[in-house]
C-alpha cells in the first residue's frame, strides 16, 4: 500500500501513455498527477492537426465533447494503474473500459491548441467499477463537468465480445 508520504507524484505523456493502450489522436494525455490515491490532475491538450479536430467544424475547429470525456476516462485510469493499490491487484489481464456517461455538461467551448485541466476524483463502486468525476477547466474557467463509471474487464472476454482474434 502507498503512504501519504508517496504522494503527490507526476507522470509525463509518455508515462501516461505506458500505462494505457490508447493510441494516435485518440490519445491527448500530457501529464498527470496522483495527489492521493484517488485524486488527480491531469492536463490534455489537442493540436490543430489532430485528425479528429480536422473533421470538427472546418474553419471554426472545436475539441469534441466526446474527446473530453475520453481524456477525462484516460487520465483517471493512468491515476487508478499507478496510485491505487487495490486496482493494481485485481486478479488477470484487465484493463478499464468506460461502462457509462452519468452525468456530462459542457459549460464553455475548448478550442485546440489549450492546455485543458482535468480535476479528478475516482470512487470505487464494487469489485470491478469505478465512479470517475472530472472538473474541466481552461484558464481556470469550468468548461465541462463529467461523471463516468469505468469498469475492468478482463482483455480475453472484452476481445471475445468484440469479436476480435487473440
Amino acid at each position: 500500500m502507498r503512504s501519504i508520504s508517496d504522494f503527490p507524484f507526476t507522470l509525463d505523456r509518455q508515462a501516461v501513455a505506458s500505462l494505457l493502450p490508447h493510441r494516435g489522436p485518440i490519445f491527448a494525455c500530457q501529464q498527470l498527477t496522483a495527489l492521493g490515491p484517488h485524486t488527480y490532475q491531469g492536463v490534455a491538450h489537442w493540436p490543430l492537426d489532430n485528425a479528429v479536430i480536422q473533421g470538427h467544424f472546418p474553419g471554426h475547429p472545436l475539441v469534441p465533447g466526446v474527446m473530453l470525456i475520453e481524456a477525462a476516462t484516460q487520465l483517471a485510469g493512468a491515476g487508478l494503474c499507478s496510485a491505487d493499490n487495490f486496482v493494481q491487484s485485481l486478479p488477470g489481464d484487465r484493463t478499464g473500459v468506460l461502462a457509462s456517461v452519468r452525468q456530462c455538461s459542457f459549460k464553455h467551448p475548448v478550442r485546440p491548441g489549450q492546455d485543458v485541466v482535468f480535476d479528478i476524483v475516482c470512487r470505487l463502486m464494487g469489485a470491478d467499477s469505478v465512479k470517475v468525476t472530472a472538473q474541466v477547466r481552461v484558464v481556470g474557467c469550468e468548461v465541462a463537468h463529467i461523471e463516468v463509471l469505468v469498469v475492468y474487464a478482463d482483455r480475453v472476454q472484452i476481445a471475445a465480445a468484440a469479436g476480435w482474434s487473440a
